[in-house]
């Protein structure tokens, strides 16, 4: 039988790849081999660590939980279009140089599409 901790770290890597979507709590145990009960006392100690949100979810006449992950982990989706990443004075740029992220109109310009784009997907929620 596994450890309670392998249950509860396989548990929490299982929620966090299903990203968006979340998972059932009832499928999380099957996957898992765990008990509900079992389930249901990691799902509450993950919640309680901040770690995983649960919603109350009516599924086939059945309320369950769905677990969704508090954080996700970054991608390089996330800065594949930083005009830092292909910058011919990269090499030169640093805080207190004459090249610096500070003054460079480009990332400034990339920096402001992100926060417009965040707050366009806050907007639609």
């Amino acid at each position: 039988m596994p450890k309670h901790n392998d249950l509860e770290q396989k548990a929490l890597q299982f929620i966090v790849n299903t990203g968006h979507e979340g998972v059932l709590q009832s499928e999380l145990w099957r996957k898992l081999g765990a008990s509900s009960r079992e389930g249901s006392r990691i799902a509450i100690k993950l919640e309680n660590r901040g770690l995983i949100r649960r919603e109350r979810e009516l599924c086939n006449g059945r309320w369950t939980y769905r677990l969704y992950p508090k954080r996700l982990p970054a991608s390089i989706n996330s800065i594949i279009d930083c005009p830092c990443l292909l910058c011919p004075d990269s090499s030169r740029c640093s805080p207190s140089g004459s090249i610096s992220p500070w003054n460079c109109e480009k990332l400034t310009k990339w920096l402001l599409q992100i926060a417009e784009q965040e707050s366009a997907t806050l907007g639609d929620s």
